[in-house]
């Protein structure tokens, strides 16, 4: 039996999934498996269990929870996965079979030793099929959503980052422009995506869309966060601007030695100073 936590909470075998339903033990299960192998105290359980409203009653309620979750392992047949009671707190042992975030860490941690580009991405691409849907969404507990929630998020946007950066080195701007599509709408804070987006645009010959692309990002820093686009995307900008060859793909890591597929450009003009950008290449 293995636990899922990318993805809402569940229990799977070989043939059989089980989302667990929003509950207390639900949200004791998953701040454990969130710190599989380590002691998690007793009063940080409760609070992540509770929230700032714990009952009277909290220590014995924990109990209760674990009690519970030890018979829901017995039903399902979880044998590999054990929650031990440790002097001051919990402890549940878990390992890269049998949790699926620890999964992905060790493929993470793979990927970043290949010095072999494909090889790198596909491993990377592994890492990123172990995500299966919204993040702990049947765990209703407003500190796991709050606290540890965002930090798996950011796990997974670093190496859909990593993802992107290595298919751009590879030549595969075409094929990642989907994806680039996607992680800037819903990550529109997220610098790099837009970085990799308007350089993808770039190199597969869509200069007005990678230069309207990046104005809508120059507006969003400025109306959300009051800060210009940052010293790398306005290089980018003024290469499109004057139809420059970018060369390879300046992507980190030893992926970024590989030669990038190549687009034929339009040299654009570059605007007089107090000109606007959209003069020199219309409407996307």
């Amino acid at each position: 039996m293995r636990f899922q936590l990318l993805g809402p909470l569940s229990i799977c075998d070989a043939s059989d999934t089980v989302v667990l339903q929003p509950s207390k033990p639900t949200n004791l299960l998953a701040t454990l498996l969130l710190h599989a192998n380590t002691v998690v105290s007793a009063d940080y359980l409760q609070r992540m269990v509770w929230g700032d409203e714990q009952p009277a009653t909290a220590k014995a309620a924990l109990q209760t929870c674990v009690l519970r979750l030890r018979r829901l392992f017995t039903r399902h047949g979880v044998t590999d996965t054990t929650i031990e009671a440790v002097p001051g707190g919990y402890r549940i042992t878990a390992d890269v079979r049998t949790l699926d975030i620890l999964e992905f860490r060790q493929l993470m941690a793979i990927s970043g030793a290949l010095r072999d580009a494909e090889e790198e991405l596909r491993v990377l691409r592994d890492a990123l099929a172990l995500w299966q849907g919204p993040v702990l969404a049947n765990v209703r507990s407003e500190p796991v959503q709050r606290d540890l929630v965002p930090q798996l998020t950011e796990e997974r946007l670093h190496v859909v980052e990593r993802a992107c950066d290595v298919e751009l080195s590879l030549g595969h701007c075409s094929m990642v422009l989907g994806e680039l599509w996607g992680a800037t709408r819903a990550h529109p804070g997220h610098g790099r995506f837009r970085e990799q987006l308007i350089e993808a645009l770039y190199r597969t010959g869509r200069q007005a869309e990678a230069l309207a692309e990046y104005r809508r990002v120059k507006q969003y820093l400025l109306e959300e966060l009051g800060v210009d686009p940052s010293p790398a995307l306005q290089k980018l900008e003024l290469a499109i601007l004057r139809g420059d060859d970018l060369g390879p793909s300046a992507g980190p890591g030893p992926s970024g030695r590989h030669q990038p597929e190549r687009a034929t450009l339009v040299r654009l003009p570059v605007p007089r100073p107090g000109a606007h950008a959209v003069g020199a290449v219309g409407a996307a």
